[in-house]
């Protein structure tokens, strides 16, 4: 069974960000990129379902030229080959651009199962994934923490996953392959690239391909008007009426407000 996984890199969560001049991008100077956390949870399940299954697992991503390294860090932890989409206006693109560059390098693929990450850490719309089962024509679900294959034997694969819904309830749920299925972070713990994994990904193969050489529309219809950091601010409030009134209070204010619980 063939599984592509769709990866991102994304600047590394404690990095100092900058906003660039023209308050549209962010500035690439001295930061420091890593893999997409959601991204590496779809990794982290394509690799176990071909250690069970067997079959091959191919990564794309789409980006400027350091993308290389989360694709050789993807190869290292052991996928067996990387397609990379190179473009450097990625930055600019909105999901369906970008969807429609990822479906096009998948396509020719002919995949059983194409995972995505259930967001990216730095735009976090939780649509690409989506997108990309639209433009294949593929049934999808989103929130996946886990995944079983079976009729493999009668070359009739069915998938079977388990969806992550709210207030702690879980849903099952059957799918026909292909199919593609976004994954949900914390389903599984997350394995490291060993030496050996390492000395093998400087052998596997990386494909690249040029975003203009895919033939497709990924022209923006999302316009990005100006990017800001958020303001730092205090504020305290002061909850009156006796301990358990202001206790209810504060609980409707955890659940509805900051909704942390």
């Amino acid at each position: 069974m063939k599984i592509v996984v769709a990866i991102k890199q994304v600047p590394e969560r404690d990095a100092p960000i900058r906003i660039a001049a023209n308050a549209k991008e962010i500035e690439d100077r001295e930061l420091q990129y890593a893999m997409n956390e959601p991204d590496a949870y779809a990794l982290e399940e394509a690799l176990q379902l071909k250690e069970k299954y067997g079959g091959e697992v191919v990564v794309v991503s789409a980006g400027p030229e350091r993308v290389g390294t989360v694709i050789r860090e993807a190869l290292a932890k052991g996928a067996d080959r990387g397609i990379h989409i190179v473009g450097d206006d990625f930055a600019g693109r909105d999901a369906l651009g970008v969807a429609r560059l990822l479906a096009a390098a998948v396509k020719p693929e002919s995949p059983d199962l194409v995972l995505t990450g259930l967001q990216s850490e730095d735009v976090g719309m939780g649509q690409t994934g989506v997108i990309v089962a639209e433009l294949l024509g593929l049934p999808h679900a989103t929130l996946i923490l886990q995944v079983e294959i079976f009729g493999l034997e009668r070359d009739q694969a069915q998938i079977k996953a388990k969806r992550e819904l709210e207030e702690g309830w879980f849903q099952s749920i059957e799918l026909p392959a292909p199919a593609v299925l976004t994954i949900q972070s914390g389903g599984t713990k997350l394995r490291y690239a060993t030496l050996m994994g390492i000395k093998r990904a400087k052998t596997k193969q990386v494909r690249i391909v040029n975003a203009a050489d895919l033939g497709v529309d990924a022209a923006s219809v999302v316009a990005l008007e100006e990017m800001k950091l958020p303001k730092k601010q205090k504020s305290t409030q002061i909850l009156p009426g006796s301990a358990k009134e202001a206790a209810a209070a504060l609980v409707e204010k955890l659940k509805f407000e900051v909704r942390v619980l």
